[in-house]
């Protein structure tokens, strides 16, 4: 005796129709954008990146009828878009506030209290990892090493810095953000919102005053690697460890070999958890 899927529970389900297309204005206002994106590679294939942006420009997040026209421009299947598409973190697949607010919680943040800001944040906004506000203003999500670990722990809206956070600086930042009013990123351009940083990812110049002056983000310390490298070495300094006052005898000289910090110290760090809060590092043998 056998049974029908229908007995069995189970649910086939009708192939997903196709993505519907942009109305017609919009459709042309885009194509006009995405010639000028295409005429800047060899290969058009390559060109599929900033498209995407576009699109997400046009809508705050990639969807179907993005992949499609991308797509189309591009001569390529809607699988291979949706793949890349899928791939990168930076494309969202589903609406998603006016700011991208991003809690660093790798490993240096983390400690230095990005744990504790995602989850404070967390509960004053009442949403979880990726999820947005009611008032569609912000989206929360925790995100990967932004390669600015000499300023942890970091909080990024819409990919601009803010450095040396807190909980309650975030907290107060959200609250700005979601009220309205003016938000300044420790360093790079203004904030603008989701959909127009989209738009200069994609390629096509932030019109703004002061936006392309107030560029380049990175700080002293990621900096200085190129500095040593193009030969401007900085002159030698000793940094006194913690709780150490500094001597009144003539500073001693550190070779190359030796560390200009006192960050290697064993040192509390901030309670990212403040269930099991780390103390200072023993010494081996202790």
């Amino acid at each position: 005796m056998t049974t029908s899927s229908s007995e069995r529970g189970v649910s086939l389900g009708m192939p997903e129709l196709p993505a519907p297309a942009y109305p017609d204005d919009v459709r042309a206002r885009l194509e006009t954008d995405a010639r000028e994106i295409i005429a800047r590679y060899p290969d058009s294939r390559s060109a599929l990146l900033p498209l995407l942006h576009l699109v997400q420009a046009e809508e705050g997040h990639v969807t179907r009828t993005g992949m499609r026209f991308c797509a189309d421009m591009l001569g390529l299947t809607t699988a291979e878009v949706t793949a890349v598409a899928t791939f990168y973190t930076m494309y969202r697949r589903r609406p998603s506030g006016d700011y991208q607010v991003g809690v660093c919680t790798n490993t240096l943040c983390a400690v230095m209290g990005g744990d504790a800001i995602f989850e404070e944040l967390q509960e004053h906004l009442g949403v979880g990892n990726g999820e947005t506000t009611d008032d569609g203003k912000v989206t929360l999500e925790h995100i990967e090493c932004n390669a600015a670990c000499d300023f942890a722990p970091v909080v990024m809206v819409n990919w601009e810095f803010f450095d040396n956070q807190t909980p309650a600086s975030a907290k107060r930042l959200v609250d700005d953000l979601r009220a309205g009013r003016p938000v300044t990123p420790t360093r790079g351009a203004p904030m603008c919102t989701f959909k127009e940083t989209a738009r200069v990812l994609a390629g096509f110049p932030d019109e703004r005053d002061g936006a392309v002056e107030s560029g380049g983000s990175a700080g002293p310390a990621s900096l200085i690697g190129l500095k040593l490298a193009k030969g401007e070495s900085a002159p030698a300094r000793v940094v006194h460890p913690r709780g150490e006052a500094p001597r009144d005898d003539k500073p001693h000289e550190p070779s190359p070999t030796e560390h200009l910090s006192s960050h290697d110290a064993p040192q509390d760090t901030s309670a990212s958890d403040p269930a099991h809060p780390a103390g200072p590092a023993a010494e081996e043998g202790e």
